[in-house]
């Protein structure tokens, strides 16, 4: 199971800019509340979301884009098998 913390989040947000992409928040009229540019690696979630929302956000952006394990330290490497283990058994 993945926890809502700022922690978590910070966690994520550290696995994308592992793997070249830019996370922004900011104000917009996101349908799912968020928005990948895969040309421009940039992901933009809505800045007015809580910490939960932006979490979730990620998560569902990691099923539409490509994690290349090789460019992931450790760390993150452990974190990422650790959600991919939590979505298994949900």
């Amino acid at each position: 199971m993945v926890r809502y913390t700022p922690t978590t989040l910070q966690k994520l947000e550290q696995l994308f800019r592992e793997n070249g992409f830019i996370v922004r928040y900011e104000k917009g009229n996101f349908k799912a509340g968020y928005c990948i540019l895969l040309e421009k690696r940039v992901a933009v979630i809505n800045k007015y979301f809580d910490t939960e929302s932006r979490i979730n956000s990620l998560l569902d952006m990691m099923g539409e884009i490509e994690i290349d394990e090789s460019k992931l330290t450790e760390k993150s490497l452990e974190f990422l098998h650790h959600i991919k283990e939590a979505k298994v058994n949900a």
